[in-house]
């Protein structure tokens, strides 16, 4: 593509979505008994839009055009015996990665062309004796409309597509720091360890864990407040140390991350941080009023209207009558 194609290019003005462009250059592909000038009289003649044509005989010079040119959009003028447009077709599509709008005008009847010219993979078919030039300039607007919503779209989706693949690496990058988090030897490694304190957990257990993180994941801590504390109780009395519960945390995070692949990877990591966080807190809590109740246990409160005896006092089976 040649730098005079490009700066023609960039010199259009953006036109709004279902407007015509102030200017079109299209190139016309036609046979050897076909110069196009009947085309840029038309289009000379309608003021709707400053058309530039510009005429190329035969497959070869035409594609050669579009392969040293920037073009708004290729007609083709399908001639049978000199220029079959659907073999054109063929052609400028194997031999562009960039598809241009293109509309192909014909003598024959569009109920037999009009699906051939769209499996072949052009914008249009246009009868030439049923076609206004006015009619033509709005097709090929459209066509250059289309074809521009869909290099957004294929933009869009390579950024959406790059923005996962970038999360994702941030969320793998994390769970890595929080596996080293739980290395107790630098030179293990840290996958191993994970492993070592989550496997003696019983199945159950990571199970029941899981389906927490995955409901935390969906709806949050609002509903589920009370199945938190009453998970953090149980692990509280089965003595389940604070590297043991981050461990199964950092299993079933891994394992669900892996599961979605790129999809909301980011997501999920922030969900988890705050469920581990939240259970975290409720574990320490438990294990708080457990150390309190070991150095202050309960004791049995005297009913209003009763005293302790006291120590002076002799028992009743004791005193001396």
């Amino acid at each position: 593509m040649s730098p005079k194609g490009k700066q023609v290019a960039h010199q259009l003005p953006a036109t709004p979505w279902g407007f015509l462009p102030p200017r079109m250059r299209l190139l016309f592909i036609c046979g050897p008994q076909c110069r196009g000038g009947w085309l840029a009289e038309a289009f000379a003649s309608d003021s709707a839009c400053d058309v530039t044509l510009e005429s190329s005989t035969g497959v070869a010079e035409g594609l050669g055009r579009l392969r040293e040119e920037l073009f708004d959009a290729v007609l083709i003028g399908h001639e049978p015996g000199e220029v079959d447009a659907l073999e054109v077709m063929d052609a400028i599509r194997a031999g562009s990665s960039d598809e241009q709008p293109v509309i192909i005008l014909g003598d024959e009847p569009r109920r037999m062309m009009e699906a051939l010219c769209y499996e072949a993979g052009a914008d249009a078919y246009l009868h030439i004796e049923e076609t206004t030039t006015r009619a033509l300039i709005w097709t090929v607007s459209r066509a250059m409309e289309r074809h521009e919503l869909v290099a957004e779209n294929r933009r869009l989706q390579q950024a959406h597509r790059h923005r996962l693949q970038l999360e994702h690496d941030e969320v793998s990058r994390l769970l890595e720091q929080q596996r080293r988090m739980l290395c107790s030897d630098p030179a293990d490694p840290c996958q191993s360890a994970v492993q070592q304190l989550a496997s003696p957990l019983p199945a159950e257990l990571r199970e029941h864990y899981r389906e927490l993180l995955r409901s935390y994941v969906i709806m949050g801590s609002g509903n589920l407040r009370e199945e938190m504390r009453a998970l953090a109780e149980l692990l509280a009395r089965a003595q389940m140390s604070p590297r043991q519960m981050m461990a199964l945390h950092v299993s079933v995070l891994d394992e669900m991350v892996e599961g979605i692949g790129s999809r909301s990877a980011r997501h999920v990591l922030n969900r988890g941080d705050m469920l581990i966080l939240e259970m975290m807190i409720d574990l320490a809590t438990h294990y708080r009023r457990q150390l309190l109740d070991s150095i202050q246990p309960p004791r049995q409160m005297i009913l209003p209207g009763f005293h302790r005896p006291l120590e002076t006092d002799c028992p009743a089976d004791t005193c001396a009558h």
